[in-house]
This record gives structure tokens, sequence and C-alpha cells, in this order.
């Protein structure tokens, strides 16, 4: 049975005419449903608030699923190294989902809207994951190639029809490079189609309910419309590793493989400067495989060695 806070919400719209409130309400309710596996109420009640056709099945609908790709998060706040600030804001977004009961006791909803910025490799993606993690809940990435449609009209149906279906599911709706979508509508050399395209992007996103929390990413920020900065209670950047961050990244691959670079610490450490979060993971990952395939008696400091020389070729080859 829904909580008692939500059924009070659910007559009070219905008894004041609130027809948004009404079906907020509504949605929380096929949300909290779905969480408990009362799959056979909740698609009941979603289909109250939809033109759908009626489906027996509790997946993910077809026209929708070619639209997102759905991720179960395996990855957690711990599992990343992070600026103290960014951890913190994470944190609370997490313990405001989790304690919205007492919130809506005082009239305040949590946040769930957040906007990561920073260059690219520097775990936006990974970080929308933990998000999604911290919440146990799925994390639903959109997909542009099947979003963004060459019809007038298209893309806005098809977002329109993509946030129908998150609005009754606990999840992280997740937009990688949402520059591609959010772009600055003042731009002259854009259409007229990618601006009609912002403002329906931006109008789902204000409705959406509470219990998703929308995450986006961004490498270029300057390019993202004035209004989408606005929409986001949270805005967060993601800088590349400093030499403090990559010490952090050793500490853990070494507590998690039981071993010690000992002197290649250092060298690792210049090796690795100005790069980013995602190249120290990849550094890290074939230094492990080089470790495995060598057997029990692998040198550690012969193995970090010949990684750092191939990585300072690559280094080179890439200048």
């Amino acid at each position: 049975m829904a909580r008692a806070d939500l059924l009070i919400n659910l007559v009070r719209a219905g008894a004041q005419g609130d027809q948004l409130g009404f079906r907020r309400t509504v949605e929380a309710i096929v949300a909290e449903e779905r969480e408990r596996q009362h799959h056979v109420v909740a698609d009941r009640l979603a289909e109250f608030l939809t033109s759908s056709a009626r489906r027996t099945d509790t997946s993910v609908p077809d026209d929708v699923r070619a639209l997102v790709h759905e991720v179960h998060p395996a990855r957690m706040l711990v599992d990343l190294v992070l600026p103290p600030l960014v951890v913190t804001a994470c944190r609370e977004l997490v313990e405001e989902q989790h304690r919205v009961e007492l919130l809506r006791s005082y009239g305040l909803e949590p946040r769930h809207r957040v906007l990561l910025s920073g260059p690219p490799g520097n775990g936006k993606t990974s970080l929308a994951e933990a998000i999604a993690g911290e919440l146990a809940v799925p994390m639903f990435v959109v997909r542009y190639d099947a979003i963004i449609g060459s019809f007038l009209g298209e893309t806005a149906a098809r977002l329109a029809r993509l946030f129908d279906h998150v609005r009754t599911r606990r999840c992280v709706l997740f937009f990688d490079e949402f520059d591609t979508l959010g772009k600055e509508r003042g731009d002259d050399h854009e259409t007229g189609e990618v601006k009609r395209v912002v403002s329906s992007l931006l109008l789902n996103i204000d409705a959406l309910p509470p219990h998703v929390t929308v995450v986006t990413a961004t490498n270029h920020p300057e390019l993202l419309d004035r209004a989408v900065w606005r929409r986001f209670q949270m805005r967060l950047s993601l800088p590349s590793p400093t030499a403090r961050d990559i010490g952090t990244w050793i500490h853990r691959f070494e507590r998690t493989h039981d071993l010690h670079l000992g002197a290649s610490r250092a060298l690792v450490t210049s090796t690795l400067r100005d790069v980013s979060f995602a190249e120290i993971e990849e550094f890290f990952a074939d230094v492990q495989r080089r470790l495995v395939l060598d057997g029990p008696g692998a040198d550690v400091t012969t193995v970090v060695s010949s990684r750092v020389r191939q990585w300072k070729a690559r280094r080179a080859t890439r200048a």
C-alpha cells in the first residue's frame, strides 16, 4: 500500500482539482510500487496516466528501449577519486532522496537535477553511475543516435515518449554530452527545429517528479543554452586529476591488489601527470594485465617500468 503522505497528497490534489499535483502523486506511487515489485498495480496505475497501449510485461517498452541504454550500476561514490566538495554534494543529494518523507513533512522536495562539467575522461559518466548505485536505482543513458530524427518534430516526439516512461520509475536519467541537445538558442547558426527541441527538453525536465534524478554531463559548458543552467539545482565541476589524486589512485591500487610499487611511485606519478582519470584507470589495468600474465613470480618494479616506457612513447606519439 502507498505511503500515507502520498495518499493524503492524492486526495488533496483530487479534491482541489490540482491536475498537476494529482499526476505527480500518482507517478510517485507508481515508482514506489515498482520498487516493491508490485508490477501489476504499477502498470495499471501508469496506464491511467498515458495513452499508450496496454502491455503485459514489466520491462522497458520496445519503443523506449531503442532510446536508452539501461545500466545496472556497479560503482559507488567510494570507488571514485573526486574533489571533496563534489563528494559532499553528492552524498547530500543521496541523503535527500533517501529521507524524502522528512523533507515533505516540512513542505520541501529533494534535489534531483545535476549538471556535471569538465574535460573529457574525468569521471562524469562514472559519477552518474555512482549516484545511481548509491540510490539503488537503474540508470537510463539517453542514446542520441536514436533520439535525434531528421524530420520536423520527430526529436521532440521521441523525447516526450522517453520522459513519459521514466516519470513512473525511480531511476537516474543520464544525458552525456548534453550540449548535443541543450544548445544555446541564441546561436544564429542553429535552425528553428533545434530551438524547438531545446524548449521541449527543458519543459520535460521541469515536469519530472523528484524520484527521477536527472544527471547531465558536458565537456563544453559554454555551448549550453542559458536557460539550461537555472534548471539544475546542483552544478558540479570535475577537473583533471592532480598529483595528489594520482597518489590516491596508486594507494588504492596497491591496497586492492596487495602490492607495493615502492620507488616506482614517483615514476608513475610523473608519467601520468596531465592525463585524465580514464587514462589513469587504463594505465593501471595495463599493469594488472601484465602482472597476471607474467605469473606469481612477476616483479612489480619491472612491470611498472615497462608500462611507463610504453606510455611515454604513447605520449610522444600523441604530441
